[in-house]
């Protein structure tokens, strides 16, 4: 996986605007690139981060995760409580889903809303998805 740069922002003691962070974002156990996670909404903005995989009640989870070439064709499904914004950034990935499969592209976006589901990539490529999570209930 290629490195994905990360730049975290802030208001400095003065009050103006600073990188506070710039470089590599840190990698979760799942091999992620963790971006960012929040535990609360509304968020606090002046709060440190927790490195999670998915979002505490009330939080948010951004991450870039890259999915190797060939996974298995029909990987394991989960389901997860959570709202998900999907945007695929490289390659090409199928979302495997119960009733159906889709192939997605490059520039391809997913609204996943609890459903089950798994991701297969079935290319020669690595695919990259960028993928926000938010608690979410029924």
């Amino acid at each position: 996986m290629n490195p994905v740069r990360r730049i975290v922002c802030a208001d400095g003691p003065e009050g103006k605007s600073k990188a506070l962070e710039d470089g590599p974002a840190p990698l979760l156990p799942d091999s992620s690139a963790f971006i960012w996670a929040t535990d609360a909404t509304p968020a606090r903005i002046k709060s440190d981060s927790p490195r999670v995989l998915t979002p505490p009640a009330g939080g948010s989870v951004c991450r870039v995760v890259t999915f190797a070439p060939r996974d298995l064709p029909r990987p394991p499904m989960r389901r997860t409580r959570t709202l998900d914004f999907c945007l695929v950034l490289e390659g090409e990935i199928t979302l495997v889903l119960d009733a159906e499969e889709v192939q997605l592209a490059k520039g391809d976006s997913v609204i996943q809303r609890g459903t089950r589901h798994a991701w297969s990539n079935r290319s020669s490529r690595p695919c990259v998805l960028a993928i926000s999570s938010h608690d979410a209930s029924d």
